[in-house]
């Protein structure tokens, strides 16, 4: 859990300095998710210490999915929404609210009840056909980045931050199926294709506005659709008679962290050619 909640604050803080960049951005042209975005990004400094720092949250996520269950993994990643909010009033000036307090004060009771409730991960490795299903999916995400781009603002924000949560529940879910590096291991390719699709869906959002709404379709999906493969496939379970404390605290976590979820937002930056 020590890893899971490490893994939050880095990518959390690099939240803030991604959003920052992306939005110092010049933006290109054509739909809204722009591969070349993130080559123009990179040339900022802001944009290469948040890699780092989410290079660093995934090795921390990694070691946290081998040994804890796949829905307190998650909820403790959207949990990194708190930790965004307490780095940006501290970095960038924004001002939280009594409300958005408490609401850091929620998910952090969340994560305490889920640390209390929850079991050792599965042993199990699902049906056969799971790993294909997840380079489907993983799949499924690009396309529908390349067609979510091509909406109205308002709709687009969402498709591409749901896509992008997609994205990453495929990382999360992966990461349990591969025990060595194996290049004919289907799950390998789901997370490397998941991973990055996500990540440019992701920072197209940060970008083109209404992250909000981006940023709380990121939170369901990365954490409701792997919470149920977890316990449905790979033997995800709590210990004994706290079931229900165990489902009270993702739910709190996950609300507290939809509620904190305008602060995926950065504040608009001067943009850099």
């Amino acid at each position: 859990m020590i890893c899971a909640l490490g893994s939050a604050v880095c990518f959390g803080t690099a939240s803030v300095l991604q959003a920052a960049a992306a939005r110092a951005t010049a933006p290109g042209s054509g739909s809204g998710v722009d591969a070349a975005l993130l080559l123009r990004a990179v040339r900022q400094w802001r944009y290469v210490a948040g890699l780092g720092l989410d290079g660093l949250g995934f090795v921390l996520q990694v070691v946290a999915l081998r040994s804890l269950p796949i829905y307190a993994v998650g909820a403790a990643l959207a949990a990194s929404l708190a930790v965004t909010a307490v780095v940006a009033s501290r970095l960038l000036g924004v001002r939280l609210t009594g409300r958005e307090w408490a609401a850091v004060a929620v998910v952090c009771g969340g994560l305490a009840m889920l640390g209390l409730a929850s079991g050792a991960e599965g042993s199990g490795s699902g049906p056969g056909a799971l790993p294909w299903a997840l380079l489907g999916a993983a799949l499924g995400v690009l396309a529908v980045g390349l067609a979510g781009g091509r909406l109205p603002d308002r709709p687009r924000a969402l498709v591409l931050g749901l896509g992008a949560g997609c994205g990453f529940g495929v990382v999360e879910v992966a990461v349990r199926l591969i025990d060595r590096v194996d290049l004919s291991n289907p799950a390998l390719w789901a997370l490397l294709l998941g991973g990055a699709s996500a990540f440019l869906l992701l920072t197209s959002a940060l970008q083109k506005g209404a992250v909000t709404t981006a940023t709380a379709g990121m939170v369901v999906g990365e954490t409701v659709g792997p919470a149920l493969v977890g316990v449905v496939w790979l033997g995800d379970r709590t210990r004994e008679g706290l079931g229900w404390l165990a489902v009270l605290g993702f739910a709190v976590a996950v609300a507290g962290a939809l509620f904190l979820s305008r602060f995926g937002e950065a504040p608009e930056a001067e943009v850099v050619d």
